[in-house]
């Protein structure tokens, strides 16, 4: 079989799963919605640890789910997987007309302002629409920001934004005397706001530093339960101090 002709057998053997799979057949947009996430995530950590193997793999998976997408979508008579390329396609050349019309850019930043005035053209009613609610928020507050920042709305100096932060520090501390648990969880979820605005100006993505930290503490705290298993005593039965030290221990070999 041609190499041209691979993307068309794959739409066959999804259109076949459809018809003769009982587990595919019962599928809708809906129950596998979430399965899209789970590949997405799959793809990106196959790209953090930089293998192209895995990255292959994961991508097929994420290409499945476009496929199955479109042929739920064809038996509805809703739209067709040439209907999706079309659509991509001509959105891709719309979008960039320093490529396929006349207009002329400078840079990648003049580029990104030029997609967000054609996003408005296209019937957008607002800069930061186009942010689904279903992405982890501290990505979502990141597009939401920079989007933003796009059109001018933006800090000019990274001392001003630290100075929000701590502003929301006291504000947060403000409303732990007062008792009032809705204005504790605003004033939470303001200090996280104000510090993924801090992440754009020292150039750290929000969500990669958090899953770092998250991966930092998971190998030290397993490295405690190692360590104790080791000295042949219970975790549930060790006290925070023994349980420091061995954290502190730990820390210090990594330094």
């Amino acid at each position: 079989m041609e190499k041209k002709d691979s993307f068309e057998n794959f739409i066959r053997i999804v259109r076949r799963l459809r018809k003769e799979c009982p587990w595919d057949r019962k599928q809708t947009h809906k129950s596998i919605r979430h399965s899209l996430i789970e590949e997405t995530y799959e793809v990106i950590e196959a790209i953090n640890r930089d293998n192209p193997a895995e990255l292959k793999q994961e991508l097929g998976d994420i290409l499945l789910h476009i496929v199955l997408h479109s042929v739920i979508a064809e038996e509805k008579q809703a739209f067709t997987i040439d209907d999706v390329i079309e659509s991509i396609s001509e959105k891709m050349t719309r979008r960039h007309p320093h490529v396929f019309g006349n207009v002329s850019v400078k840079n990648a930043d003049e580029v990104k302002r030029n997609w967000e005035h054609i996003k408005l053209k296209e019937g957008r009613k607002s800069v930061i629409d186009g942010v689904p609610r279903e992405m982890p928020a501290l990505l979502r507050a990141l597009r939401i920001q920079e989007k933003a920042s796009k059109v001018g709305f933006d800090w000019k100096r990274k001392s001003n934004v630290w100075k929000k932060v701590v502003e929301e520090i006291n504000e947060l501390s403000d409303a732990e005397r007062s008792r009032e648990k809705k204005k504790i969880k605003e004033e939470f979820g303001d200090i996280l706001f104000a510090l993924v605005n801090y992440s754009r100006f020292i150039d750290v993505n929000p969500e990669f530093a958090l899953n770092g930290s998250i991966d930092k503490f998971s190998k030290r705290f397993s490295h405690i339960e190692d360590e104790l298993k080791r000295r042949g005593k219970s975790i549930h039965k060790t006290s925070l101090k023994e349980m420091d030290e061995i954290w502190n221990l730990r820390k210090k070999k990594e330094s």
